[in-house]
């Protein structure tokens, strides 16, 4: 991300905290014992990511975003991922293979990083999302080997890679949003 848009990085941080949340979240519905836990710190620091970042989106809002003129396209790529997951999720239903919504999600939304990290010209976004999408596909198989919920494979993984790219936008970010 070229480095002159601060509230698009302040906007990953504040976002992929949010998503933190919802990923581990979903992680949730069939969790291992012992493992309700270190989903609700995590879901906590991605609170903590969401609120902090979305005070410095706040504080950054009329500074540029890599996302002018160009929101258009944006719409449509999320559009499009809208679209692919719940066709995904239509067919599993249609298979009667329900518990492997998360799975389809999770690559879903891995891969609509790659189209983003293009439009915002950010290749850190584009790593993201071909991690994330390789990283979904172990934790399926995982999921399988290990007899565990699919749910709380990509949920956890998800979550995790969200939570480390909010680290990642808080350091980045954060110090040039504070002295804006």
């Amino acid at each position: 991300m070229a480095t002159e848009f601060l509230r698009d990085g302040v906007f990953l941080l504040a976002w992929f905290g949010l998503m933190t949340c919802v990923w581990l979240g979903w992680a949730q519905e069939a969790p291992p014992k012992r493992a309700p836990l270190w989903l609700g710190i995590g879901s906590g620091l991605g609170i903590v990511a969401a609120v902090g970042g979305g005070l410095l989106v706040w504080r950054t809002w009329s500074t540029p975003s890599g996302l002018e003129g160009q929101y258009g396209v944006f719409g449509i790529i999320v559009g499009i991922e809208v679209v692919a997951a719940g066709l995904a999720c239509f067919v599993l239903w249609r298979k009667g293979r329900t518990k492997w919504f998360a799975l389809a999600v999770g690559l879903v939304v891995a891969l609509h990083f790659v189209p983003l990290g293009i439009l915002l010209d950010d290749p850190a976004l584009v790593v993201l999302g071909l991690v994330q999408a390789v990283l979904v596909i172990v934790a399926g198989r995982v999921a399988q080997n290990r007899r565990i919920a699919p749910s709380y494979a990509v949920g956890v993984t998800m979550g995790v890679t969200l939570l480390l790219s909010a680290a990642v936008a808080a350091a980045r970010w954060v110090p040039e949003a504070l002295s804006a």
